[in-house]
């Protein structure tokens, strides 16, 4: 008796073993990724509450994505739609949250919760109010935040859903991001061992400062995040909220982006921010050339390398739009970075909500040419 006992034991100690290592190659996690969009607008930068917010995304949104061949979204949330300015959690938001992982579990899409925006702390800081890299308050205050995230978020598996700091840092220095990072990390490390970590570089997570970003060479269970939108005479044309939106002459891709002629012919006002694309080439060379230090920095580190951010504005003419995307989609194949577009159904997007129809259906046939999950 006492040896069946003994027996039964290691039986169940074998099984608690192989379940807490299931889906796991040596303590790292199966949480791969490689074609994906932005579920932006919804539970950030949005002001849409009630009815609206609940019903802006819903099932039938999963189940497109999954039948166009999309493995993961990206959900940006922000602190103000979670938390009031007292701290308190506002309900309806953390539902919709975890009713959008249960239904991207539901049509097996993997899913990056980002913390878009945080009071202390917006990629567009217009008025210098941006707190988080003087203050140590404000740095615990977003570690309380995640430790908030991780308590209500940790039930779901380490190889479905992973959790990205923050986007796209402003830091004044880069070791200044880097401190925040290294506490974040520290502080989530305590409560979820396992977890995968998204972590951008400063700058609007810029693939220039990608080789400044400093992580521990300890931990497999990281990906490395950079956002691009280069050439942006090119992918915010027409954008009226940029400087470059305002030029309305003509623009080229691939090769000279604008030349000297169509330069002297623009608008005075408007010269100091064309300078530096007159006579500029940008084609797929250029953009492998610039991606080079973030393919750099995954090789060292050991890690997945993640473009959470790209795209071309709703306006920009097609023909544009659609040869930046397949060299985008060339060279994130080529050295196996995986993409999440800016966006779903945004001023960037493929599809509208409103008619529920694709806005730009080409351009999903184009997203979906390239190499799919393990391809």
């Amino acid at each position: 008796m006492k040896k069946i006992l003994i027996s039964l034991a290691l039986v169940a100690l074998t099984l608690v073993t192989l379940g807490s290592c299931a889906g796991k190659t040596d303590g790292v996690n199966n949480f791969n990724i490689k074609r994906g969009t932005n579920l932006s607008h919804w539970l950030s930068q949005s002001r849409a509450t009630g009815e609206e917010r609940r019903n802006h995304i819903q099932e039938d949104d999963f189940a497109r994505l999954e039948e166009l061949g999309f493995d993961f979204v990206r959900i940006p949330i922000d602190e103000v739609q979670f938390w009031d300015e007292d701290g308190n959690k506002l309900p309806e938001a953390w539902e919709l949250l975890t009713n959008a992982i249960n239904l991207a579990e539901k049509h097996h899409l993997r899913v990056v919760v980002d913390l878009h925006i945080i009071r202390s702390h917006a990629f567009i800081d217009n008025n210098n109010t941006n707190t988080l890299f003087t203050s140590e308050k404000s740095q615990q205050d977003l570690i309380n935040l995640w430790y908030q995230l991780s308590d209500a978020l940790k039930g779901y598996s380490n190889d479905s859903v992973a959790y990205e700091f923050m986007n796209e840092p402003i830091a004044p220095e880069h070791e200044q991001w880097n401190v925040v990072v290294e506490k974040v990390h520290k502080a989530l490390r305590e409560v979820e061992p396992q977890r995968t970590l998204v972590v951008g570089s400063n700058r609007w997570q810029d693939f220039e400062t990608v080789k400044y970003l400093r992580l521990p060479e300890n931990d497999k269970n990281l990906i490395i995040s950079f956002h691009y939108y280069h050439p942006m005479l090119i992918t915010h044309r027409f954008a009226f909220w940029t400087p470059v939106g305002r030029y309305k002459g003509p623009v080229h891709y691939p090769g000279v982006i604008l030349t000297q002629e169509e330069f002297d012919a623009a608008p005075e006002e408007l010269k100091e921010v064309l300078k530096p694309f007159v006579n500029t080439v940008w084609n797929k060379d250029k953009i492998r050339e610039d991606f080079k230090d973030a393919i750099a920095a995954a090789k060292k580190y050991g890690l997945q390398l993640f473009c959470g951010e790209w795209g071309v504005y709703e306006p920009v003419e097609r023909d544009l739009a659609y040869a930046w995307n397949k060299d985008m989609l060339d060279v994130f194949d080529e050295f196996n970075i995986a993409w999440t577009t800016w966006c779903y159904d945004g001023d960037f997007g493929f599809w509208d909500q409103r008619t529920e129809s694709y806005k730009d259906k080409p351009l999903v046939d184009l997203l979906m040419s390239g190499k799919a999950l393990g391809e």
